[in-house]
């Protein structure tokens, strides 16, 4: 069977369905994630977005909008957000199942025209508004009107997947190099246990993945040009229990991902070819897929970069974002490269961090905008409270984003005093990375800051950077104990530095250095004697301290 043979849809609907309509999320992500619970489906507008639902501070919405009521749950909570939802035209909302149909909610509910949806437990909210946002995505570039490829929409990967699962009679995944889920079909409640927990983390378990390694399964996927077939065996239970067929998805010798179709037993010759030549097509949909995000992340790169740069296309990169005439956040998240490691898989860590960066700003806040610039990625984010309170909230958002990425490559992040004009905003990003090349070099022990937190740590770079400018060297009584140092083996500047760093304190000075209190007292009789200071005179201790901070490195 060729490609041009697969049907449009499993249900032999027309291929022309909206496009991002509710009854297209929901023939997409139901069954398995999402339910419906109350509400008319099939209403004849396109999603206009997906919004998260902030009690605090409640977003303003986009036309039909998609809103994920993430912690609401009270009866009394759902009639009162469904009034409000329904004023600003939002076609359903979502909350965790069970959801609550006491009759006032149902009544909310038909006077909003809101559908109500219900949640799976056990999913992360933040996975289903990524997916939420996959499907809706309409990822153009280039014709107005949607191409197709094998009589599906271009880049369509679940209208795929569900194609698939049709021609093989099985449940479809779609997963990327990392065994991350990109599509999923319908039917997966017909697969085991593993299945269902591998489409709700949106990611093969750890446990199973380390089992297909351990057996070669993912050497022989590799290697193989058709299907290969996995029996579970006697794994042990909980893990999978029913066979799988996996097909490599290539794109001429690069593996681009592949395809899991759990089934009862081996596929037949027709099945068989059919999954061969739908690897193909998948081919084709992932090459488009990467093609139209490269496109858009350079759009938006270069929006973002207007933006901070200011100039003549600055106001207007601003509309095309959506976040004219509002005070900004200005963020500036960058990675602290290990030493071990080559540039290439450091690129590609930060090119994947900043997507995730760029997510997470988007989840939490509804107007924003990101992008990777020279290795650092920006965020733009409106502020809709007072200069102070905005930059808290930016740090809450910053610290949880590197509490899920962990602290494997030294993330750190910048978070800028709010914009109100796009001037400052360039000078924003300025202060951006001055925080930033703080951070970076680990010059204080945090992982995100604003610029009250590091502005004497940045003036110290920028003065040393000045003085190695100028070829400024140690003078007086450090550049007399430095050379005593080095004639003699000496240790009197590390004693000088501890004792300073300690506030003359001998005991605590002494402890830092390992030595004993009365050895310290000695040796900081001996800094007296040779430099020739008086560490009484609270200017000749200022002078050692800032020649320490700014000169003392380049002199070694």
């Amino acid at each position: 069977m060729s490609t041009s043979e697969i049907p449009s849809s499993p249900s032999g609907a027309a291929a022309a369905r909206p496009r991002a309509s509710l009854r297209r999320v929901l023939d997409d992500l139901g069954a398995t994630l999402l339910e419906l619970a109350h509400g008319d489906p099939d209403r004849e507008v396109d999603l206009g977005g997906v919004v998260i639902h902030d009690p605090d501070d409640p977003p303003v919405l986009p036309p039909h909008s998609l809103v994920l009521g993430v912690g609401v749950s009270d009866p009394d909570q759902v009639a009162g957000l469904l009034s409000r939802l329904g004023e600003q035209g939002a076609v359903a909302l979502v909350l965790r199942a069970p959801v609550p149909l006491d009759p006032a909610v149902v009544a909310a509910a038909d006077a909003a025209g809101t559908a109500l949806i219900g949640f799976r437990r056990g999913a992360p909210w933040a996975h289903l508004a990524t997916l939420l946002r996959s499907v809706l995505a309409e990822g153009d570039v280039g014709p107005a009107e949607p191409e197709s490829l094998g009589g599906l929409p271009s880049g369509d990967l679940f209208a795929v997947a569900n194609a698939i699962a049709s021609l093989l009679d099985a449940p479809i995944t779609i997963e990327d190099r990392s065994s991350r889920v990109l599509a999923f079909s319908g039917r997966q409640d017909e697969a085991d246990p593993s299945r269902v927990e591998t489409i709700l983390g949106r990611q093969v378990p750890e446990r199973y993945a380390r089992i297909l390694t351990e057996r070669g399964v993912f050497g022989d996927l590799l290697r193989s040009e058709g299907p290969v077939f996995i029996d579970p065996g006697s794994e042990p239970a909980g893990e999978f229990t029913m066979p799988r067929v996996a097909m490599a998805v290539r794109a001429g010798d690069e593996m681009l991902g592949s395809i899991w179709a759990a089934v009862p037993a081996p596929l037949s010759e027709e099945r068989t070819a059919a999954l061969v030549d739908a690897a193909k097509l998948v081919a084709l949909h992932l090459l488009r897929v990467r093609a139209g995000a490269d496109v858009q992340r350079r759009v938006r790169a270069d929006l973002v970069s207007s933006v901070l740069e200011g100039g003549a296309g600055a106001r207007e990169a601003l509309e095309r974002l959506g976040l004219a005439d509002t005070p900004l956040v200005v963020l500036g998240f960058a990675l602290a490269e290990p030493a071990s490691g080559s540039d290439a898989a450091v690129r590609h860590e930060r090119e994947r961090l900043g997507d995730a960066f760029s997510m997470h700003l988007n989840a939490v806040t509804s107007r924003s905008a990101s992008a990777l610039l020279g290795g650092v990625a920006y965020g733009l984010a409106a502020a809709s409270a007072a200069p102070e309170e905005s930059e808290l909230f930016a740090v809450r958002l910053a610290t949880d984003f590197l509490d899920r990425i962990g602290d494997r490559l030294r993330p750190v992040l910048a978070v800028a005093p709010v914009a109100g004009s796009l001037a400052e905003v360039v000078d924003a990003r300025r202060t951006a990375d001055r925080i930033l090349r703080v951070l970076r070099e680990g010059r204080v022990d945090r992982r995100v800051a604003r610029l009250a937190d590091v502005q004497t740590e940045s003036l110290l770079l920028e003065l040393r950077d000045l003085a190695a400018a100028r070829g400024e060297r140690p003078t007086g009584a450090l550049s007399r104990l430095l050379d005593y140092d080095l004639a003699h083996g000496a240790s009197l500047v590390p004693t000088l530095r501890a004792w300073l760093d300690a506030f003359g304190d001998v005991a605590a000075a002494s402890e830092a250095l390992f030595v004993h209190p009365n050895t310290f007292r000695y040796r900081l009789r001996r800094v007296a004697e040779v430099g020739e200071c008086d560490l009484r005179d609270p200017r000749q201790r200022f002078d050692l301290m800032l020649q320490l901070a700014l000169l003392h490195d380049r002199a070694h």
